[in-house]
């Protein structure tokens, strides 16, 4: 059986949303954080990179969650996703499933059927929407350390991903995918 960490992506300072999506909610209240945790609860463990408004972002988090910082935050998603990588290095897990904060209606159902995907440490395989690919991301160990030296700036994994031969689980019947940039 292949064990994932469920990895979310919190650390952006969220420039032209406002403020840091971390600590955003909607309307009814409802916190962004705390959505997207409860959708990786299928994984055996759930760790979120934070960074801008750390602080407050970690004291929504339950106990049960691990924590990394990325005090290098400000250079883009490429310093979260390398922070998350990293700190799961000396843990047991086969694959992570990478998810962003910003995706309101990505919940454990697309998280399920991605880990449904997961089949040992050379998995890598990514959620489509109507056949686009999106997030989450899952990404075998044996992928890490290729992840780790190619993420930079706001690419995160995406150069090292168009490189290689990646699964497509189709997930638009689900959700729609698409991440809240703007209020």
């Amino acid at each position: 059986m292949t064990s994932v960490a469920g990895l979310l992506l919190a650390a952006g300072a969220g420039r032209r949303f406002g403020g840091p999506k971390a600590l955003a909610r909607d309307d009814d209240g409802t916190s962004w954080l705390l959505r997207s945790v409860q959708a990786l609860r299928p994984c055996a463990e759930v760790v979120v990179v934070l960074g801008a408004g750390a602080e407050q972002a970690a004291a929504l988090l339950p106990m049960s969650v691990a924590r990394v910082r990325a005090d290098d935050w400000a250079d883009g998603m490429g310093a979260s996703l390398r922070a998350g990588l990293e700190a799961l290095e000396g843990t047991d897990h086969d694959a992570a499933l990478v998810t962003l904060v910003d995706l309101p209606d990505v919940g454990g159902d697309v998280v399920g059927r991605l880990l449904g995907a997961a089949r040992g440490s050379d998995v890598l395989a990514r959620a489509a929407y109507d056949g686009v690919p999106g997030h989450p991301v899952l990404i075998g160990r044996d992928h890490w350390a290729g992840v780790v030296t190619s993420a930079a700036g706001d690419r995160g994994a995406r150069d090292y991903l168009a490189a290689r031969a990646v699964d497509l689980v189709e997930c638009g019947d689900l959700a729609t995918g698409v991440d809240v940039d703007a209020r």
